[in-house]
């Protein structure tokens, strides 16, 4: 007998079990959506947060690809700019040349002499030398007369290179020739002293010189075309012992100021 009850005891808790789950299928297809709703509720916030730091990931991503896509832009147009102020350089110079060529013009000086251009790309100041981009390509040759477009003299070719030249200016230690006080039958010899000076030299103590003077060169040392403007006395000092005046010219060139020379390769 007890073991009769046993057996519908555990026969009762069986169905009792099989009873509840089915209570529960059937009130989970009655409340379905209830209780998606609920399971939907509950993790929109966690998935609202995910999209929103998913839209931020997304977002910087973009703003870094903007932004290398922009400093590539920039770099292609700062190339671009450093290429168009190359070429306004090269204008400018052109124009500068061009100016220079024709002030040489005006004054006759391609009338005169047979001339090549150059450009200084190198000055010596201790030693009263430039340095010029013509050369034995150009055929250039020593001893040829060096000047400006304003027909001042500055020196002669001293060195040739194949590509460049130097010129011996003729305030160099060096430098000697012939030259005139223009307007007065009174000669001399030019020589330099240095650092850009020069003086004139053998002028008899009786000739009559003035401070403001022209000097040109004269056709005695054979080196230098005649007539060509070396400078101005700008002082004359006479003494009872010494035969000869002291005589200091101003050169008529300034170094700071000369780009571009003339070489006279012949006189016309």
């Amino acid at each position: 007998m007890e073991v009769f009850f046993k057996k519908r005891k555990k026969l009762n808790k069986v169905l009792i079990g099989v009873f509840s789950l089915l209570i529960f299928i059937l009130l989970l297809n009655v409340f379905q959506g209830e209780v998606k709703n609920f399971f939907f509720l509950m993790s929109a916030s966690f998935q609202k947060f995910f999209w929103q730091k998913g839209n931020n990931i997304s977002d910087s991503f973009d703003s870094f690809i903007k932004m290398k896509s922009l400093k590539k832009e920039v770099d292609e147009l700062k190339s671009k700019n450093q290429g168009l102020l190359a070429e306004i350089a090269t204008l400018r110079e052109l124009k500068k040349e061009n100016k220079i060529l024709r002030e040489a013009l005006e004054i006759g000086l391609q009338k005169d002499f047979k001339l090549l251009s150059a450009q200084v790309i190198g000055k010596d100041v201790p030693q009263d030398f430039l340095l010029i981009d013509r050369g034995v390509e150009d055929e250039v040759s020593e001893n040829m007369p060096v000047i400006t477009q304003q027909k001042v003299l500055l020196g002669k070719i001293s060195e040739v290179y194949k590509n460049f030249s130097k010129v011996m200016l003729i305030s160099n230690k060096k430098s000697t020739f012939d030259a005139e006080i223009q307007g007065k039958d009174i000669s001399g010899i030019v020589k330099g002293e240095g650092n850009f000076k020069i003086i004139l030299d053998l002028i008899p103590r009786d000739e009559e010189v003035s401070q403001g003077d022209i000097i040109i060169s004269s056709s005695l040392g054979g080196i230098f075309p005649p007539g060509i403007l070396v400078g101005q006395i700008e002082r004359a000092e006479k003494n009872d012992i010494e035969p000869f005046q002291e005589i200091e010219i101003i050169p008529a060139f300034d170094i700071t100021e000369i780009n571009t020379l003339f070489l006279i390769t012949s006189s016309r």
